[in-house]
């Protein structure tokens, strides 16, 4: 039993991102959850690009943030075309 309530009909991104075996599972908790679910998984993506950092050294600090690159890129393509 789940402590919060999905909504009866999912869309197919939806069903797809939430059958990923563990971070779907995730992912369903910071969208149906309590609010603090989201604080919870920022601070636990924080500390796992802190945990690459102290594993990899500087290429753990920058490959992260190079790999955002084209998403941070799309989102300022969709924020200005509306």
């Amino acid at each position: 039993m789940s402590a919060y309530a999905l909504p009866k009909r999912l869309t197919l991104m939806q069903r797809m991102l939430f059958a990923v075996p563990l971070l779907g599972r995730m992912i369903k908790e910071v969208a149906y959850g309590p609010d603090e679910n989201l604080y919870y998984a920022i601070a636990t993506l924080v500390s796992l690009w802190g945990c690459s950092i102290l594993l990899f050294g500087i290429p753990g600090l920058y490959i992260p943030a190079v790999c955002m690159v084209p998403v941070v890129f799309t989102l300022l393509i969709s924020i200005t075309r509306g």
